[in-house]
């Protein structure tokens, strides 16, 4: 306890899942919380897609603490395919999950303190891809080189990470058999493992950690899939 005594966190999309257990985890360390969500809550009730929105959960956070030590990019794309996927819903998974990003960080970076951290949750899915998730996707492929563009922009303001995380089951059940076997670690993430990673990230002990992108997925991107390989088989 008290790693982060005194130092404001700002968590978008944390009502529950992995923004939930990143500002839980701050919390326990002795941070001060701040969290956007569009979910109805003891938090500020906003949608990050909305430029005044985010506009007046800034001037919240800078009113009630001053300052911002950490910034996490969390909020929740829309997940949709190409098929069905209109405008205006792929405009709002970009909107939610790069610009958001984007003005948030921009609206608060005038009020980082020393040593500040951002850390942008991006997804596994910013290298790899199921059928129908174009704009989940894109969202995350999206956040994932944003990250290393302000890391450059932000050098000397802020250290700039990324967070890709595979299959975190979020429903706080024990999954077995073959959704857990096929991770070469043995079981699904859970939102924690993915909290104490953004932790660490604005911890000193990664200030020399800047401009990366790092997957936590369980071994999962690194398997290669053959037909008839190792228990695999493709089904037409």
């Amino acid at each position: 306890m008290g790693d982060f005594e005194n130092k404001v966190a700002v968590v978008t999309g944390g009502a529950h899942g992995i923004g939930w257990a990143i500002a839980d985890a701050f919390r326990r360390e002795g941070a001060a919380v701040h969290i956007i969500d569009i979910q109805p809550g003891d938090w500020f009730v906003g949608d990050v897609s909305r430029k005044e929105d985010l506009e007046r959960f800034a001037a919240s956070v800078i009113e009630k603490s001053g300052h911002v030590d950490y910034l996490v990019n969390n909020a929740l794309p829309l997940m949709k395919g190409i098929d069905d996927c209109t405008w205006e819903e792929f405009s709002y998974a970009l909107a939610v999950g790069v610009t958001a990003p984007f003005y948030l960080t921009k609206l608060l970076m005038p009020h980082f303190a020393l040593g500040a951290s951002v850390i942008n949750i991006s997804s596994s899915r910013d290298r790899m891809s199921q059928p129908q998730t174009e704009s989940y996707t894109a969202a995350k492929g999206g956040i994932a080189a944003l990250t290393h563009a302000m890391s450059v922009s932000l050098a000397g303001k802020a250290r700039v990470n990324s967070i890709s995380p595979g299959w975190i089951d979020t429903t706080d059940s024990t999954i077995t058999g073959p959704d857990a076997a096929q991770q070469l670690v043995g079981r699904v993430g859970k939102p924690e493992d993915i909290a104490e990673m953004a932790l660490f990230l604005c911890s000193d002990k990664a200030d020399f950690i800047t401009g990366e992108n790092i997957c936590i997925d369980g071994g999962m991107t690194k398997l290669m899939i053959y037909h008839g390989e190792h228990g695999w088989s493709y089904v037409d």
